[in-house]
């Protein structure tokens, strides 16, 4: 029972799902004076939230396996090439939601 506790594949598979569903979306590229920036951010953040949500209605996340998830999708952006503020800055948002 306490090894499932620290079992986090599933989250940590999430975690990297997620970040590649946020970069297909919005490429390292982008710039974020764009006028349609704010737009766009705010539908792939809603997008997000949404399968987060179902996600957390089909797994039980402890604290250890929220971390997990979250350090996932930081890592998996980061190693992509985007902004650390603003990748840190996403991950608190995650953070928030979950």
């Amino acid at each position: 029972m306490l090894f499932k506790w620290f079992d986090a594949t599933v989250a940590n598979q999430f975690g990297a799902e997620l970040a590649r569903f946020f970069m297909e979306r919005m490429p390292v590229g982008t710039q974020k004076n764009e006028k349609k920036f704010a737009a766009k951010t705010s539908e792939l953040l809603g997008k997000l939230s949404l399968r987060l949500n179902q996600f957390k209605v089909a797994n039980k996340l402890n604290f250890y396996t929220k971390a997990q998830l979250a350090n996932s999708f930081k890592w998996t952006l980061k190693d992509a090439g985007y902004e650390t503020n603003y990748v840190d800055d996403l991950t608190e948002w995650l953070v928030k939601q979950l």
